[in-house]
């Protein structure tokens, strides 16, 4: 099934709302490695992009009961532990899958950061800044969206740690 080119989502919406620059991307939905640590590199591959300015958004709630969002290059795993210091919490745990679309209003596999139901504290892993652009997902399977990684943290009130796993 081909896709729109010109089919906008709430992400994009968002980004011109508030005035933010990006580049669509759009892939076909395909069985692939979805839910796995390879799915990221997956859809990095299919549309040509370096999987370390990919950026995958996971959510996790804290001891406190809060959520947070993280954004982990596609082929890294995040760390719990550096993930709580950098939240301020004492621990975090990942959402368990059947609970993401309650909490975000994404489901797994087109999980963004920008456009969840409410603004969660965000952190990126710190590598985001190293680059002109990264990718994110653009809010459902088979889009995302090139965005400058400054403008996306302003956005987003987010911050920067090493959070991933060595």
């Amino acid at each position: 099934m081909a896709k729109k080119k010109d089919e906008k989502t709430n992400v994009m919406r968002i980004l011109d709302q508030k005035k933010i620059p990006y580049t669509p991307h759009f892939y076909e939905e395909e069985e692939g490695p979805q839910g796995t640590r390879d799915y990221g590199v997956h859809v990095a591959q299919a549309l040509g992009q370096d999987p370390k300015r990919a950026f995958k958004t996971l959510v996790a709630r804290g001891a406190s009961g809060g959520y947070y969002v993280f954004g982990v290059p596609a082929p890294d795993s995040l760390d719990l532990k550096k993930a709580a210091k950098a939240a301020g919490e004492k621990s975090v745990e990942l959402l368990p899958v059947k609970d993401i679309n309650a909490v975000t209003g994404y489901i797994r596999g087109g999980c963004s950061p920008v456009g969840m139901k409410k603004a969660y504290p965000a952190v990126f892993h710190r590598t985001a800044l190293d680059f002109g652009t990264i990718y994110i997902s653009a809010g459902k399977i088979g889009a995302q969206v090139e965005v400058e990684p400054e403008a996306l943290l302003a956005l987003l009130r987010a911050g920067t740690a090493d959070i991933t796993a060595e």
